[in-house]
């Protein structure tokens, strides 16, 4: 079901498009007389179709079409899957930013590596705040989350509020911040709330999602335990936890030490904040050595498996400054993210056959979400008390599960969107009403490519099945030589030294017919299908398999 902008020039639209097939990637766009507002933007984790690629971002071709009615992005908070991919699509939508203090420091230290950060005007807004981006008039409200000054954006438009949460949890000691608001949030509800745009991350998990004050009680505890070296890795973007590692430390007698670039990045951006000013000194990761692995505590980044980040360098031994040994503790305190599982319980079981202890969230109290569960949502809903409810920040089964759940609740409508899902808000019928073309690109190096790229079709194919690299030169006068041939992922040049004689002697073999079949030297291009076309009746005759074939012709004058 396309859809026609032109038909609804005047019409309050909603549109995802990234966060509504998956957690991460957010970026939400809403319509209204004919301009639009986008909040968030940013990426998440590729898996492992993607190989080379450890970040994805959102297609935002369909808003970069429209960008001179785009009157702003708004920040929720600062964390990656809200924020990640500003630096990589920016220069798409160009349009003013607004975030809290915090968010906008954090960003700013994002982007000072790149030439067109000048350009972009971020408009720092304190929390609880009114911007008017006619015809949006928002109003930020704080909501408890791991990243300070997380906002909801109470939409404010003529034909109806939209309250979008972002991020949240309600959470009685939240260790950095103030608890949420409830007195608020009850008095949008009495205002009237034409639709929630609410956070499904943790719509499976029973009860609460926890307290941050609580998982600080247990992770000093459980760090004043340990025998030899501490360390623990946890997300850069959780400044919470990163105030409570550093709080456990002290409280045990550990010096404290931060590895990974994007920890320090947090630190700088909190304590330009105004936030972690009470911490004592941390120590240099350069100079640990100094010290008895017993008085350390490192706090590193990497607990999503990154094969880049600061613990997996520690576990393959390759970290410049930090060697773990025996009888140390490795500590993750985070959730294990769907997708990421195989690369953490890698990490896991170097670990532990290296005699170093390992506790995660599965065995020990050493982490909360900063994600809503079912009570809080029931309390969501029963504070603002919407005409309609629309789950995001989910997979399709969280979406589809919250719409239930907010069924239950008494909410008289919901609707279950996918990225690019066009809903028209009505205060009579809210519904979805077209489809507008979504997708992802990925984060390669320098380079943005779409996710279907073919460039992936043949990493894939490479890392699967190998490749055959073919070098045919042919002399000034058509002489053609023996081939030369590498096998990476396909045969071992030793083992299969003769198999690859076997090989090249067909190759031969097939293009002396050929030739002898035509009159004048062959082409190069029939060279090139008769070489590929060769090798790959052989390999898949003696060994079963069809890799990649790269045949190079070379004509030597």
């Amino acid at each position: 079901m396309s859809f026609n902008h032109k038909n609804h020039h005047e019409n309050l639209l909603f549109i995802p498009l990234g966060g509504s097939n998956e957690i991460g990637i957010n970026v939400n766009l809403y319509h209204y007389k004919g301009k639009w507002l986008m909040i968030d933007c940013g990426s998440g984790f590729a898996d492992e179709y993607l190989p080379g690629v450890e970040m994805l971002v959102a297609n935002l071709d369909f808003i970069a079409a429209r960008k001179k009615d785009l009157v702003g992005l708004v920040l929720t908070h600062a964390h990656e899957d809200h924020l990640g991919a500003v630096q990589y699509l920016w220069n798409s939508i160009q349009c003013p930013i607004y975030a809290t203090t915090f968010t906008a420091n954090f960003l700013k230290l994002r982007l000072a590596e790149y030439s067109f950060a000048k350009n972009i005007k971020i408009n720092t807004v304190s929390p609880g705040s009114k911007i008017d981006l006619s015809p949006f008039s928002l109003e930020m409200a704080s909501l408890t989350h791991s990243a300070p000054e997380m906002q909801a954006i109470m939409i404010r438009t003529e034909a109806g509020n939209i309250l979008h949460t972002g991020d949240w949890k309600f959470d009685y000691d939240p260790v950095i911040g103030k608890c949420a608001d409830e007195d608020l949030l009850k008095k949008y509800g009495d205002e009237g709330v034409l639709a929630l745009v609410c956070d499904s991350t943790n719509v499976f998990n029973t009860g609460t999602s926890g307290s941050e004050g609580d998982v600080r009680k247990s992770i000093v505890d459980i760090i004043a335990g340990c025998p030899k070296l501490v360390v623990v890795t946890t997300f850069a973007s959780n400044l919470a936890r990163l105030d409570t590692l550093i709080h456990a430390g002290q409280q045990t007698g550990r010096k404290v030490a931060l590895t990974g670039r994007s920890l320090h990045r947090m630190l700088l951006a909190a304590q330009d904040s105004g936030y972690l000013t009470d911490i004592a000194p941390l120590v240099d990761e350069r100079d640990i050595a100094r010290f008895r692995r017993e008085e350390l505590l490192i706090i590193a980044t990497g607990c999503q498996g990154e094969a880049m980040a600061a613990m997996a360098k520690m576990a393959s031994n390759n970290h410049h400054s930090i060697k773990l040994a025996p009888k140390d503790t490795v500590i993750f305190s985070s959730k294990i993210i769907p997708g990421n599982e195989k690369k953490i319980f890698r990490l896991f079981n170097v670990c532990v056959k290296a005699g170093i202890e390992v506790i995660t969230e599965r065995d020990h109290f050493v982490h909360v979400s900063g994600h809503p569960a079912i009570d809080e949502l029931k309390k969501m809903y029963s504070l603002i008390r919407p005409q309609l409810c629309i789950p995001v920040h989910g997979e399709p089964v969280h979406i589809h599960e919250h719409a239930k759940l907010a069924k239950k609740s008494g909410i008289p409508q919901t609707v279950e969107v996918e990225n690019g899902s066009v809903v028209l808000l009505d205060a009579v019928y809210s519904k979805i009403i077209g489809k507008v073309d979504t997708g992802y690109l990925a984060v390669d190096g320098n380079y943005l490519l779409p996710a279907e790229s073919s460039i992936f079709k043949m990493r894939r194919k490479m890392r699967d099945t190998g490749i055959v690299i073919v070098s045919v030169v042919v002399d000034k006068h058509g002489k053609i030589s023996k081939p030369i041939i590498s096998t990476p992922g396909v045969l071992d040049p030793q083992d299969d030294l003769e198999l690859i004689n076997d090989i090249k002697n067909e190759v031969v073999e097939k293009l002396n017919i050929l030739k002898s079949n035509t009159s004048g030297r062959l082409t190069n291009d029939q060279i090139e299908e008769a070489t590929r076309s060769t090798l790959r009746r052989v390999i898949k005759q003696e060994i079963n398999k069809s890799p990649s074939i790269i045949v190079n012709v070379q004509t030597l004058d």
